[in-house]
């Protein structure tokens, strides 16, 4: 079986702080893979909201996201706080890619935990279609 490897962006635009729930905690006492998507989707909420945006109004078109990727690499605790690093890349006439690099602190050490890509589609909820990115989302969600 083929692995997913997901080859991160030089450098991130944005930073989100999220502490692990205990409601993040699965059985095996770490945080499950389930609920690093919500983490991720979180980061991803407080990025676009960061440039004045959200899933459902970017420049007033809407966001889906077509596909996702994890690589889970370290696990994550319950009193684990996670740093989420964001880049904006790849993107084309009706999308982009968002680029994720989850770390902790462990003592002195910086650890990744999880990498991760999502697709995201500009979408007309209205129309039901498909349309273009926005001119000026591109250079906003590449700033710092």
């Amino acid at each position: 079986m083929s692995r997913i490897k997901i080859d991160l962006p030089d450098s991130f635009s944005f930073t989100a702080v999220i502490p692990i729930r205990i409601t993040d905690i699965n059985y095996g006492n770490h945080v499950g893979n389930d609920a690093v998507l919500s983490i991720i989707h979180e980061a991803r909420m407080q990025f676009l909201s960061k440039h004045g945006y959200t899933e459902l109004n970017l420049e007033d078109v809407g966001l889906i996201m077509t596909n996702v990727g994890i690589e889970f690499k370290k696990e994550m605790f319950y009193g684990d706080t996670i740093e989420i690093k964001i880049a904006a890349t790849d993107f084309t006439a009706v999308g982009f890619d968002l680029y994720y690099l989850l770390e902790k602190q462990k003592d002195t050490n910086r650890l990744t935990v999880a990498i991760a890509k999502t697709g995201m589609l500009c979408y007309d909820y209205a129309r039901k279609k498909i349309t273009a990115v926005p001119a000026t989302v591109k250079e906003k969600l590449m700033s710092k």
